[in-house]
This record gives structure tokens, C-alpha cells and sequence, in this order.
């Protein structure tokens, strides 16, 4: 309950003051309770005895308007911080009152949830990370997440709340770290035999220790291919720490759109075949323009796969914009 982000703060507040709300309510019926249980005791003839009374309006107003009063509270402090800490929403402060500079861009963060490890992408350094993950204090970080098998949770407690990988779609986290620490993250969801070991480190580092951890990278790691992804996405546990010094042009790409083998063809790919009035099966290559009731329609005819889309995107581009 006193994490070290921001919007980890502001969940650990939105906590606390719904439980003192709710508490406005417990707290007195848990001592009426006991309270009636004591006065109007068989032993006590002191009180007041009145078998056919069954109504009155004070209380009855006290027992339903405190309630929902409550209720209205509740409601309204969950609709604003549901739109406030929307995951999807970026941040417009780094802590109370301390706005996001116009100037200064979210380090982008690309996750990927594997079995049973975790491998982190950092696009603009052009270095990856496997169970460890840094980013500078007071900078926004936006996490943009999927997974290579089954769906998992992605948790770091003291940054911000969790948010669900699930394979072939991309969920977003924005956050940002403000005390320096190193900092346990986790899957928090079930994802198989070793899930229990499915732990990373997270480091809050000032700038210049970023930088430097930036630098260990580039000079410890090796090249993240294809190839040495297939073999890192085979399952296994209680992985060591692995460093990257570069990662392969449009990797996380191809992991996103389920096409990291090239003998597949790539999600997106598919989908914009179906917009375009294809079955899914075939290519980009393959779109034709068909005859269909009283004009045309477009349907796929052929099959491609990522070692020849370049070579057919112009006329595929060319098919979908002269569409009606």
C-alpha cells in the first residue's frame, strides 16, 4: 500500500477511501448489532417491550439513505478513476502536480509473455531483455503487451496495476517509476507448470544509471533473430537473466501477428485479406475483382507469405483503393 509510481499511489488511495466509505456503514451496524443483541436481552427488563410494533420512518430512512448515499459515492469515484486510470490512457502527470512536460516522450516498451519467462523490448535503445526489465525515474513508460501462447498477467505491484497478454492481440499499460529500487514483478495469471517461477526484477534507475544499464546491454548481449526467438519461446523455467545488444527489424511485429515463422502468413496480413472480401486462406497477392449479383466484389485467389509480400504489397495496396 506505498508504492513507488504513481498510479500504483493512486490505486493504493482509490483502496483506502473506498474501504472508509464502506466502513461509514460496517463499522455502526457491526456495534448496533451487538448493541441490540445486549440491551433487549432476556435478562433485561429494563427495556422496552413491544410485540406488535413493525414500522417506523426514521429508521427506516436512516437504514436505506445512509446506504445509498454510500452507494452514490462509491459509483461516482469509481467512474472517474475508471476513466482516470484507464491502462489505455496516457499519463498526464508524473506525481501531484507535476504535469508531463510537452516535450518529453514515453519510453516505449514492447513485453511479451512466454513460457514460462518474460522478454522485454526496448525499441528505441534497440536492445531486448529476458526477466529483467529498467526504466528511468520520472520518465512515462508505455508497455505495449502480448503473449506467445496462453494469455498471462503482467504485475508489477509498487508500478501500477496489472494488465492481460493474450497471443495475436496488443493490450497497453502506461506508468511511470518515482523512487529509485529494485522491484518484483510476476504473472498473475495461471499459465502452466512453471508459472510459480514466472518472476522478474524491475529496476527504477535515475537517468544516468538508465543509460548505463542501456550500455551493459549493448555490450554483454547478442543479436535477438528470429531464429534464437523460436528457440527462446520454447517453453522452460526459472530463466536467468539474457541480454540482447540488438533485436531483429520487426520482431515484435511478427510475434504480435503470429508470423515470426516465415512459412506463415502474418495476422494482419489475413485480416486485410478479409476486409477485402477474401476468405482468409488465400494471399495478398491473390485479391481479384469478381462479378457479384448486380456489381463486383473482391476475393482472394492465390496464397503469399512474408518472404514474397514485398513484392506483391504495391499491387495489393493498388486492389484495396480501387475499391468503390
Amino acid at each position: 500500500m506505498k508504492p513507488s509510481g504513481d498510479i500504483a499511489q493512486q490505486q493504493a488511495q482509490l483502496i483506502i477511501t473506498s474501504t472508509l466509505l464502506m466502513l461509514l456503514i460496517i463499522v455502526p451496524v457491526i456495534f448496533l448489532t451487538l448493541f441490540f443483541a445486549w440491551r433487549y436481552r432476556q435478562a433485561n427488563r429494563a427495556a422496552t417491550y413491544k410485540p406488535d410494533w413493525d414500522h417506523s420512518t426514521k429508521l427506516e430512512l436512516l437504514i436505506w439513505g445512509a446506504p445509498l448515499l454510500i452507494i452514490i459515492a462509491l459509483g461516482a469515484i469509481t467512474w472517474i478513476s475508471t476513466h482516470k486510470l484507464d491502462p489505455y490512457r496516457p499519463l498526464d502527470r508524473i506525481a501531484p502536480g507535476r504535469p508531463v512536460a510537452a516535450d518529453v516522450k514515453p519510453l516505449v516498451v514492447e513485453v511479451v509473455a512466454l513460457d514460462w519467462k518474460w522478454l522485454f523490448l526496448y525499441p528505441e535503445q534497440g536492445i531486448a531483455t529476458v526477466n529483467e526489465l529498467a526504466a528511468p525515474l520520472d520518465r512515462p513508460i508505455q508497455f505495449k503487451l502480448t503473449a506467445s501462447t496462453v494469455m498471462n498477467s503482467f504485475y508489477i505491484p509498487a508500478l501500477a496495476g496489472q494488465i492481460y497478454t493474450m497471443p495475436g492481440m496488443q493490450t497497453q499499460l502506461h506508468a511511470v517509476i518515482n523512487k529509485p529500487g529494485v522491484f518484483d514483478g510476476f504473472s498473475a495469471n495461471y499459465s502452466g507448470a512453471g508459472f510459480s517461477h514466472m518472476r522478474f526484477k524491475f529496476h527504477g534507475l535515475s537517468h544516468e544509471d538508465f543509460d548505463a544499464w542501456v550500455a551493459k546491454n549493448k555490450a554483454e548481449g547478442g543479436l535477438l533473430s528470429r531464429s534464437v526467438y523460436q528457440q527462446l519461446e520454447q517453453p522452460s523455467g526459472r530463466e536467468p537473466v539474457r541480454r540482447y545488444a540488438e533485436v531483429e527489424q520487426g520482431l515484435y511485429q511478427a510475434i504480435l501477428n503470429r508470423c515470426v515463422d516465415t512459412n506463415k502468413m502474418c495476422m494482419g496480413q489475413m485480416m486485410a485479406i478479409d476486409a477485402a472480401g477474401g476468405t482468409g486462406k488465400g494471399g495478398v497477392d491473390g485479391v481479384r475483382r469478381q462479378a457479384w449479383r448486380d456489381g463486383e466484389r473482391s476475393v482472394v485467389a492465390a496464397m503469399c507469405t512474408p518472404q514474397n509480400l514485398d513484392q506483391y504489397l504495391p499491387a495489393a495496396n493498388a486492389s484495396r483503393n480501387a475499391q468503390p
